[in-house]
């Protein structure tokens, strides 16, 4: 065998063991990102494991801060209580009306959890904005410039309001017989304003059990509070 054959015979050897270690890198990888997978399902796993095994909370509504490590909670149907407050919760985050886990022992303040909306409430909110404008709405010239003052600006230029030390309007009542354009106009300012919409009917707030209708109507403003700002028209009553 010549010289020349010597070297062939090399780099072929030498092109066999690259590709050797690219695929042994390649499996290398993959088994590193099920290694990966597996460990965040076992991490996931034991999380839900501790849940388990921690002793059951009770659900209270938060009435209202008493000082920095106090909280007035509302329990249903036990009644309100003055609770104390966990070193790791942040009480910034506390705030009225939003929903606190207690512990059943001490009925200490351990977690602050998500706001429960029902969810009929949840679908009278358009996800869309409407692509309804101003120039729809016929004959409202001077309803139309009115709500723009105090809907619209305040949504687009609120450094105008911060500047002259006004407070900003917080909604508008639109009222009138049917068919005036009410619905409509509402529409064109959540367009503008590039605003969720939120159209509700009186009779879906009519329910069978009392005090559902009145709890319906609290998840809807809890839902608009947490949507930020939202253009909200209640009609129909």
């Amino acid at each position: 065998m010549g010289r020349e054959g010597i070297k062939n015979y090399y780099r072929t050897k030498i092109e066999e063991a690259e590709l050797t270690i690219n695929e042994k890198t390649q499996n290398l990888r993959r088994l590193e990102a099920q290694r990966n997978a597996l460990n965040a399902k076992v991490r996931l796993l034991r999380e839900e494991l501790q849940l388990l095994q921690e002793p059951g909370s009770y659900v209270g509504e938060v009435v209202k801060l008493m000082g920095k490590k106090k909280v007035l909670v509302k329990v249903h149907p036990e009644g309100k209580y003055v609770v104390d407050i966990a070193p790791d919760i942040d009480i910034n985050q506390i705030t009225p009306t939003c929903r606190v886990a207690l512990r059943n022992d001490s009925y200490t303040l351990h977690k602050i959890l998500p706001n429960k909306v029902d969810p009929l409430v949840s679908l009278m909110m358009v996800e869309k904005v409407p692509d309804s404008t101003y120039e729809m709405v016929g004959g409202l010239d001077k309803q139309i410039k009115e709500i723009k003052e105090v809907i619209e600006l305040p949504v687009k230029h609120p450094e105008l309001f911060e500047s002259l030390g006004i407070a900003q309007p917080k909604g508008v009542l639109l009222y009138g017989p049917p068919g005036t354009g009410k619905t409509l106009l509402a529409r064109a300012v959540a367009h503008h304003t590039d605003c969720k919409f939120i159209r509700v009917s009186g009779s879906e707030l009519v329910q069978k059990y009392i005090g559902e209708g009145s709890r319906m109507v609290r998840e809807l403003f809890v839902m608009a509070r947490y949507k930020s700002f939202i253009f909200r028209k209640i009609f129909n009553f």
